[in-house]
């Protein structure tokens, strides 16, 4: 039995002892050694051939076989004796050949077969024996080389190769192998290059053909090859220019339509593709794309590949004809007549350089849609990076990615100027409470504060949209359709004029959330409440409404009104939206996102494609415009109409596409052009069963959650009436994708070549004539939270202290709260009034960026929570005081703003050196906290709520706990400090605010509007329990009486610190939205190119997203620290 392996094992010695003796010939150099040599060599050929452990023996670590065999090579003149070296290389690089192959570049061979082959080459005709066996190791060894094109070109090995291939076009044999080799050397751009200089592109097409029944498997090899080749040898943008104006495009589309036409069976999928490949080179270039549209590429391209739709297999040429049509799809500008917001707010003063600078000192008459020249000839060949573009995002690129914090020794100051004490003593006004005695408190009930007067100046005009469907069943009381709502030419109704009552319908159905009730809004010249029909001069509506009061306690339909009157909007809005006037109630059922349907996309693109081919089908028919005041309303019926005249709204224009289609254009926040991603708008005037379909044409991120099942929300009057106030997800086909249109280098920070995206979604009504309301997160606006701040103030017990101050005053003139709320002392004695003034202080804060309406909703549940009657509540008051600003940008929200305030600015940019006139909020709250610190109250925790665009779940980014404990001057060894890595962030506060940084606990907490560890999307139920969950998260913290005991007690804080980290490591998860996992994120189901200019057929701008959208948060990408947009 064992026989087998002696005979293995004599073989193998047999091998070393044969190199051992080619090894000493080739040192001897003898010529009549040559027959010696020639009979070594094929002895161990066959032995090589039939015992798999010689090939092992031979290139082993140490046996030197590889280097003999090389040696020999060199040296030999003899044809025979070189045609065995290469069999023997050809064998050991054939099995195996990974390792081997390395171990043969490593040796030299590369080299070594290059000038063999260049040597052979002088003497013609060359061997073709011999040339065969060169390339099929060339072909093998230049994939493992790195530097195989370099030495290829070096030793002139191209023009060889290139030779050979032109005078063997029928030799198929030999011709598969040189063009296998010349493949090779196109990946190195310079020798592509070169290649295409000598008249590699011409012979190409020589080879390449149409199809052919009578073709042999070798022949369509050898097509697959040549085609490839082509393709490398198109990368340089030279050949392919060169290629462009030979006129081969047109050739190549003439092929590939012949070969789809006849592969019906679909067996040459990859030289169908392969041809693609070699157009989408050529389309890389402006001049190839114009010469596709010339060649009617677009169209043939188009036809071909919806005849590949049905079949799934076919994916990969739709896909790569898809990219293409993309490409060349000819760049459109926005149908506006400048990207700069259509409303403007006049500032105080200019800053002296940043992005409104700019925008203020662009030259009259400059068009900053779209660029004079969108494609320039200087970066023709695709570059586009497809990292979007932030304004302040070189700043942070030059950080190191070092980890400063490791060792507390390399850790440096921070220094960042203060006010003097002097001017920071004007804020000790919002905190009384530290200077109350509170005897008048406990002699007397302490009177609710009243709500804040209402300017009369302030009044004017607002509307309620209504529809004359919103009046129900056809039995309620009858109205004239035109007194339903103002015409255009009447004046509106005068709020301080409407008289509101709620009549009952009977008894409420059990089944319904709540109760329905008749809203009347009567307008009469003197303001009285007339029944009946009205007189001439006066105007009635009539509302079906639910009456949610009693489960929408902080909700007032008519305070909210009184809120309005209050509220200053740039653009003076007089109406009110449905939904913020009625309010929205939670809904009890969990949403699920939506399963991504296969190809959603790929039909979009096409559909967007087919603008072009059938260009006579598309209306373009402007429906609503805010550059226009004066556009007509059109009433036939066909059409529907669209409004944004609203607190908080967001629509800058809507155009008809075609019947059942309209592309949708959001507005600049104001003094800016661009930052566009919230939305808000009504539609009205719909048809029932009806399949429409939006496309928001103007967002900026590369990728959204869109593309991940989140839906987009929204409110029907009608099912309101009906009993279900809810705003709902809904929405269906939607998709996230890079579109047509161009993005001025003005509004991209000067990056030419970019595109903006678009959101498409399709909805169907299920009522007639309804009104719906479309948001992208359910909205929050300031006049709501003035209505339930006014309504939060009327649950103040004795025992809680609440007050509402000022802060200060906002650019458009709105008031920015800051609420103080703890636990009023037990009595008035000395040692009761002690305890309540040492109690340290939370500083919480939210909506600085107006668009993330996610982080009001929690910070809602926060506030209810706090003047809630339970005893952690108490508990929390009794530990704590807080101070609270829950709407940092007033002037944002109520404008319909996504990032920026009135100043054109993002606010939480500010915070190292904020200018009292243009961030007076930032300004003042920075100071308040500098004047805490300054008074020995340096807030124990400061939270700021946020939302975040492609982010999931609620999580937080906070402070180092080592230069936390390094900034507090706290004893302890570095040793002794345990991070969780994935939670620590470098915080922006704490590198431009001293103040902020002297915080125990800094966080930024995020709250995202889609959740996947359950597969539901998050409500604002969901959100206003994060809210609450929060403040039960601070009752962990009342070991701790203020920031001194909290200075002498480390090691609580690293057991603080240490718990956190160790709620991430629990397996089993019960809360839906506490916690990140890392393999969150769904299977995506198609591979398309969501790029319209990558090279790739895996699109860089989502790989981030859609390949590692599971990861923890990463500071230096989206987060609020690395200065990018950061949206729930």
């Amino acid at each position: 039995m064992n026989k087998p392996k002696m005979a293995a094992e004599k073989s193998a010695s047999r091998v070393l002892m044969l190199l051992s003796q080619l090894e000493r010939l080739n040192e001897e150099h003898k010529v009549s050694d040559n027959d010696a040599i020639r009979q070594i060599t094929g002895k161990i050929l066959h032995l090589i051939q039939t015992q798999e452990k010689t090939r092992k023996e031979v290139t082993s670590k140490g046996s030197g076989g590889m280097e003999v065999i090389l040696s020999s090579l060199e040296n030999t003149q003899d044809m025979q004796t070189t045609l065995n070296i290469l069999a023997i290389l050809n064998e050991l690089l054939t099995v195996g050949g990974g390792r081997r192959t390395g171990v043969f570049v490593s040796k030299g061979g590369t080299a070594v077969l290059l000038q063999l082959l260049v040597s052979s080459s002088k003497d013609p005709p060359a061997n073709e024996e011999l040339m065969l066996h060169i390339h099929s190791l060339l072909g093998k060894v230049g994939l493992k080389d790195r530097k195989f094109g370099v030495k290829a070109r070096l030793n002139g090995a191209l023009n060889v190769t290139l030779n050979l291939v032109k005078h063997n076009l029928q030799n198929y044999k030999l011709l598969l192998p040189c063009l296998q080799v010349l493949r090779v050397y196109s990946s190195n751009l310079v020798n592509a290059v070169s290649l295409g200089k000598s008249g590699a592109l011409e012979i190409m097409f020589e080879i390449i053909g149409p199809f052919s029944k009578k073709s042999t498997t070798l022949l369509k090899y050898v097509m697959l090859t040549s085609i490839t080749a082509l393709l490398c040898v198109c990368s340089s943008g030279m050949n392919a220019r060169r290629a462009v104006d030979r006129g081969y495009l047109p050739t190549l589309l003439a092929i590939y339509q012949d070969w789809h036409r006849n592969d019906t069976r679909h067996r040459h999928v990859v030289i169908r593709k392969s041809i693609l490949g070699c157009i989408k080179n050529l389309t890389n270039i402006k001049l190839g794309r114009k010469a596709f549209i010339d060649a009617n590429g677009m169209r043939i391209l188009y036809n071909t590949s919806t005849e590949c739709l049905p079949v799934r297999t076919l994916d990969p040429l739709v896909n790569t004809s898809s990219l293409i049509m993309r490409k060349c799809f000819p760049k459109n500008r926005l149908p506006l007549p400048t990207i700069k917001s259509v409303f403007h707010h006049l500032l105080p003063h200019i800053p002296a350089g940043g992005p409104v600078a700019q925008l203020y000192n662009q030259p009259p008459g400059v068009d900053d849609v779209v660029d004079e020249s969108d494609e320039s000839e200087a970066t023709e060949v695709d570059t586009e990076n497809d990292t979007e573009y932030e304004e302040d995002e070189t700043g942070h690129k030059t950080q190191n990615d070092d980890d400063i914090e490791t060792d507390i020794r390399k850790l440096r100051p921070i220094q960042v100027n203060t006010r003097p004490f002097d001017e920071l003593r004007a804020y000790e006004y919002f905190c009384r409470e530290f200077s109350e005695n509170f005897e008048d408190d406990f002699e007397s009930p302490r009177s609710i504060i009243p709500p804040s007067s209402i300017n009369s100046e302030l009044h004017r005009p607002i509307i309620i949209s209504t529809t004359p469907s919103s009046l129900g069943p056809q039995n309620r009381r009858p109205l004239r359709e035109d007194l339903l709502t103002p015409k255009s030419d009447e004046s509106p109704l005068e709020l301080d004029s409407i008289s509101i009552s709620k009549r009952p319908e009977g008894t409420a159905d059990p089944d319904l959330v709540c109760s329905l009730g008749r809203l009347v809004l009567d307008a009469g010249m003197n303001g009285d409440s007339v029944d009946g029909p009205q007189e001439e001069g006066g105007e009635q509506a009539v509302l079906e409404v639910p009456d949610t009061a009693a489960l929408l306690p902080l909700h007032d339909p008519d305070l909210y009104l009184e809120m309005v009157k209050n509220t200053r909007s740039v653009p003076a809005y007089t109406e009110v939206a449905y939904p913020d006037y009625f309010g929205h109630l939670a809904l009890n059922l969990r949403e699920p996102i939506l399963e991504r349907v296969y190809g959603v996309q790929r039909a979009k693109i096409f559909q967007d494609i087919e603008r072009l081919i059938h260009s006579s089908d598309i209306l373009d028919k402007v429906v609503y415009d805010l550059d226009n005041q004066s556009c007509p309303v059109i009433d036939n019926g066909e059409s529907l109409k669209f409004n944004s005249k609203f607190e908080s709204g967001n629509l800058r224009k809507a155009v008809q596409v075609r019947k059942f289609e309209y592309d949708l254009i959001l507005n600049s926040d104001i003094n800016s052009n661009h930052y566009h991603q919230w939305f808000y708008f009504e539609v009205g005037n719909m048809r029932p069963g009806v399949r429409y379909r939006f496309n928001i044409i103007n967002c900026e991120k590369s990728n959204s959650q869109f593309n991940y099942g989140m839906q987009v929300l929204m409110y029907s009057v009608q099912d309101a009436i009906n009993g279900s106030p809810h705003w709902v997800r809904t929405g269906a086909d939607i998709c996230y994708y890079k579109n047509h249109f161009s993005r001025s280098s003005i509004a991209a920070g000067g990056q030419k070549g970019k595109s903006y995206f678009t959101l498409t979604f399709t909805v169907t009504f299920q009522h007639k004539d309804d009104v719906c309301y479309f948001a992208y997160h359910y909205p929050y606006t300031y006049s709501m939270l003035k209505m339930h701040l006014q309504k939060l103030s009327a649950l103040r017990t004795a025992q809680i202290y609440y007050r509402q101050d000022d802060l200060c005053e906002t650019l458009g003139g709105n008031s920015c709260p800051l609420l103080t709320i703890t636990a009023m002392p037990e009595s008035s004695s000395n040692d009761h009034i002690s305890q309540f003034k040492i109690r340290p202080v939370v500083f919480l804060s939210a909506r600085v960026h107006p668009g993330e309406t996610n982080s009001s909703w929690v910070m809602k549940g926060t506030l209810e929570f706090l003047m809630s009657c339970s005893p952690q509540a108490q508990s929390l008051r009794e530990s704590y005081i807080f101070k609270i600003i829950p709407m940092l940008n007033p002037d944002g929200v109520i404008n319909g703003n996504h990032r920026c305030s009135l100043s054109g600015e993002d606010l939480n940019r500010q915070w190292q050196s904020p200018n009292a006139e243009l961030h007076p909020t930032i300004y003042h709250a920075k100071s308040l906290l500098q004047y805490l610190r300054a008074t020995g109250r340096t807030p124990l925790v400061f939270c700021d709520y946020h939302g975040h665009s492609r982010k999931k779940n609620v999580f937080m980014y906070g402070c180092s706990i080592k230069e936390t404990v390094w900034q507090t001057n706290v004893n302890t060894s570095t040793c002794e400090l345990h991070e969780d890595l994935g939670y620590r962030v470098t915080c922006f506060y704490m590198l431009t605010n001293s103040v902020l940084c002297r915080c125990i606990l800094t966080f930024t907490i995020y709250k995202i509007v889609y959740v996947c560890l359950q597969g539901l999307q998050i409500g604002t139920s969901e959100l206003e329990e994060m809210g609450a969950q929060f403040c039960l998260a601070l009752l962990r913290l009342r070991r701790f009486t203020s920031p001194l005991e909290l200075h002498n007690h480390n090691s609580h804080l690293l057991d603080t610190e240490n718990d956190l980290i160790d709620t991430r490591s629990i397996p089993n998860i019960t809360s839906p939205t506490t916690y990140v996992l890392e393999e969150d994120e769904p299977a995506f189901l198609e591979e398309v190119d969501y790029s319209a200019e990558s090279n790739d057929e895996n699109d860089p701008d989502l790989e981030p997203d859609l390949q590692d959208n599971h990861a923890l948060p990463d500071p230096n990408s989206d987060s609020e620290f690395s200065c990018q947009d950061s949206l729930n």
